[in-house]
């Protein structure tokens, strides 16, 4: 089966700081809007943003896991500032909540196009991020 690596596969994998859990019941997760946070404890919105890596889930499980642990030393980095992010592997999205703060998304999308060159921005509103 060409795409048998799919099954085996998570179609989610959720990133927090350093931490990658994967869905493995292979069972639809909730929407994002659900669970990804959007404000701090006293209230404060969080900033967002997304990220396309085109391809990736055509990928060898083996690549995929692989382009996980760079997401996660890219992300590891900004421990401080990532609240929540969230690969889809179905979509190939990665998505990104974070603690607002001048140019914290800018810095974070440049650490994860160094770590998986073919990540593309796809949308942010860095005025807050």
């Amino acid at each position: 089966m060409p795409h048998d690596h799919q099954a085996k596969a998570a179609s989610h994998a959720n990133l927090s700081g350093s931490l990658v859990c994967k869905n493995t019941a292979l069972q639809p997760a909730e929407p994002l809007h659900k669970r990804a946070p959007g404000r701090d404890e006293s209230g404060k919105p969080y900033g967002d943003f997304m990220m396309i890596i085109p391809g990736l889930r055509a990928k060898p499980a083996h690549l995929i896991e692989q382009t996980i642990s760079e997401l996660n030393l890219a992300l590891s980095q900004f421990g401080h500032a990532v609240v929540f992010a969230d690969l889809n592997l179905k979509i190939n999205l990665l998505w990104i909540t974070v603690r607002p703060s001048r140019d914290i998304g800018l810095a974070i999308a440049s650490a994860v196009r160094l770590h998986v060159p073919e990540a593309k921005l796809v949308a942010a509103n860095f005025k807050y991020v």
